[in-house]
């Protein structure tokens, strides 16, 4: 997400430092760069307006002008001001004194809400809540099946309604006394949509409000159409009220207009993104690491967030003793890529990583994950000896390990050597200040 405008931001920055003092003309210059990148990321016209005046207002000052390093301080200005319109913090759900808190689902036809709905309910209930999902879809053939699914994929539970229960007031209302009656302290209602908004939809969803009192009415946006999700988000609000947006397919947009957009024409939060397929691409937004992405500072915190949710901590303190005694062998090696293979595809990882320094390329190199694939095949074909002792691994063993694993010798030597000089730096590290530091910290080892 935001690449294209990551991009060109990054360019406009590099030029002001190229400057040997910067001045008005030469800031006035960058301005008019940072407002045509913001314009082709697809941001409403007024907020890149507003966002321009705020930066020129901060950035002409004496103050910034005359610094050491204004170059840094305009970068500086530009992050809080891009902060400052995606919404200054995080913004939390809200939950009812009284369970069970009613989150209502809502958008257009093909936005994403049912899957939203299922991914959403996955996020509650490893926050420590218990949801119980309804679909009130009563018009969209297999809405109610498809959510139903998604349940039992999640393995967490959906009311199904009876064969009377053929409107959506008697679908929420008795999907909320089952919540009620079962302990569950959340209840996701999964609403009908249209391919537009009309009259007969928000009558519908104003009776659904009236008759819920749902503390959260989230409007779900497809981020591909960019400015038309930013007005559906604001019609929607205009008209029923929401408190908050979700938005999916973020992972396939590369401007981010609508990201950058909505919280300043709604006056609305955004609460969630969702960054692809798989029911766990999900994640809470946070405007601040939103806006470190896109001036390439990357996102470590969400790394970090990623990494304690899938890694085995007892693991990753085993690995730390091995790394820091060398006793690292293939089992291990294998073992740590099938806890990398769950952080997510490696290219999205290495998003998250600053692009500075010796990691400012990680953007632009394209990555096999089907190598990790390779990589476990080839160490699955060993025997315990082998993995324990690569040593023992000569030419006839090396071809079996090959036809075991459906690669070839050249593939599997690769992997040796590859191996084989991890250990060797492992060691040398090992035995020295970084081994001493490794030994008294507890560091999440992948």
């Amino acid at each position: 997400m935001f690449e294209n405008l990551s991009e060109k931001l990054q360019r406009t920055f590099k030029n002001l430092r190229g400057e040997g003092k910067l001045t008005a003309e030469n800031m006035e210059a960058a301005l008019r760069e940072i407002r045509v990148a913001l314009l082709e990321a697809d941001v409403n016209f007024r907020v890149v307006k507003q966002l321009i005046e705020n930066i020129r207002a901060k950035a002409m000052g004496e103050e910034v002008l005359t610094a050491l390093s204004p170059s840094q301080q305009v970068v500086a200005i530009v992050r809080d001001e891009l902060i400052r319109i995606l919404g200054s913090h995080e913004s939390k759900l809200r939950f009812a004194n009284e369970p069970p808190s009613v989150i209502m689902v809502v958008g257009l036809q093909g936005s994403g809400k049912t899957t939203s709905t299922g991914k959403l309910a996955r996020w509650l209930s490893r926050n420590e809540h218990r949801p119980l999902m309804v679909s009130v879809d009563v018009y969209r053939p297999a809405a109610r099946q498809q959510l139903g699914i998604l349940g039992r994929d999640l393995s967490l539970p959906v009311y199904p309604g009876t064969p009377e229960e053929t409107a959506p007031l008697d679908l929420a209302r008795s999907a909320r006394r089952e919540a009620a009656n079962t302990g569950r302290d959340v209840l996701l209602v999964d609403t009908a949509g249209r391919l537009h908004i009309d009259d007969t939809l928000m009558t519908e969803l104003t009776q659904l409000r009236e008759e819920l009192s749902p503390v959260e009415i989230l409007f779900v946006a497809d981020a591909m159409t960019g400015q038309d999700a930013v007005k559906s988000a604001d019609e929607f609000h205009k008209r029923l009220g929401i408190t908050g947006v979700i938005l999916t397919k973020m992972d396939g947009d590369a401007r981010g207009g609508a990201a950058l957009s909505i919280r300043q024409v709604t006056g609305q939060p955004l609460k969630f993104v969702g960054v692809g397929e798989k029911l766990d691409a999900f994640e809470a937004f946070h405007p601040d690491r939103a806006a470190s992405r896109i001036l390439g500072m990357g996102d470590v915190l969400s790394f970090i967030e990623k990494a304690e949710e899938v890694i085995d901590k007892k693991q990753a303190v085993e690995m730390q003793r091995k790394l820091i005694e060398n006793d690292f062998t293939l089992e291990d090696f294998r073992d740590q890529l099938r806890q990398i293979r769950k952080l997510g595809p490696l290219e999205s990882i290495m998003k998250m990583m600053p692009q500075v320094g010796i990691m400012k390329d990680l953007k632009n190199v394209k990555v096999d994950d089907n190598e990790i694939t390779r990589t476990v095949a080839i160490i699955d074909s060993m025997t315990p000896r082998e993995r324990a002792n690569h040593m023992l691994i000569n030419g006839s063993r090396r071809r079996r390990i090959a036809r075991g694993s459906g690669t070839t010798v050249q593939e599997v030597n690769q992997l040796l050597k590859q191996y084989a000089q991890a250990r060797k730096m492992m060691k040398s590290f090992s035995g020295g200040f970084l081994g001493k530091k490794l030994g008294k910290m507890k560091l999440p080892v992948f």
